[in-house]
């Protein structure tokens, strides 16, 4: 059945703010540690900590951890830089955890 309602929204677990559109997803096939994640071209309602370089799984990018604006929850990070040609796209892209997030407006 269509929704007529409006996007359909993502979440905080936590306190239910929205922080992601359903639109906006990338890809959902990534991995944050052992949990699934989903990649997203755009967020919301989220605030940025500071920037740091990071060892990930596909080599050395500059992310900055992301917070639900309303209860501080940790959601996931923001590419800031790849520093590998090949993962270039994930520039200015947002991970969040799967687990971090509720489907709203569904």
């Amino acid at each position: 059945m269509e929704n007529l309602g409006g996007p359909r929204l993502y979440s905080c677990f936590r306190c239910r703010n929205n922080v992601s559109r359903h639109d906006d997803i990338v890809s959902k096939d990534f991995q944050s540690g052992n949990n699934r994640a989903f990649l997203f071209s755009h967020a919301m309602n989220i605030v940025e900590g500071p920037k740091e370089d990071r060892n990930l799984i596909t080599g050395l990018h500059t992310v900055a951890d992301v917070f639900c604006s309303d209860c501080g929850e940790l959601l996931g990070w923001k590419y800031e830089r790849a520093h590998e040609e090949s993962q270039k796209y994930k520039e200015g892209k947002i991970i969040i955890e799967k687990f971090k997030i509720i489907k709203d407006n569904w």
